[in-house]
């Protein structure tokens, strides 16, 4: 089964930027889909945005023009560039990608807080 990691999180004024990463054990060409989630204290965890192998991308409503994934396959690795972070974004972000037998996989997960 592939492990995934995830790095890139932290502390951001409202208005900065992050990129998260999320890199795999194996090459992600192997991999159908890639998305990251988050969950906020208290919340549910609710996609942010997807990708298909095939290079389908959907995103949640509420980062839409502001977050951007995208993958790097000679990094074996799936990132989340974060625009215009709002304290809202506040959340635990983390990977889930799924191989080719349909095999789902999560990673630790990466603090991201928003706050002046």
């Amino acid at each position: 089964q592939v492990q995934v990691v995830e790095s890139g999180g932290g502390l951001v004024q409202p208005g900065g930027s992050l990129r998260l990463s999320c890199t795999a054990s194996r090459s992600i060409l192997s991999l159908t889909y890639t998305a990251w989630y988050r969950q906020a204290p208290g919340k549910q965890r609710e996609l942010v945005a997807s990708l298909t192998r095939g290079g389908t991308t959907r995103y949640a409503e509420f980062v839409k023009g502001r977050f951007t994934i995208s993958r790097e396959d000679a990094e074996n690795s799936v990132y989340l560039q974060m625009n215009d972070l709002k304290s809202e974004d506040t959340a635990v972000y983390y990977c889930n990608v799924v191989d080719s037998r349909g095999q789902g996989s999560w990673g630790q997960g990466t603090q991201v807080t928003v706050s002046s």
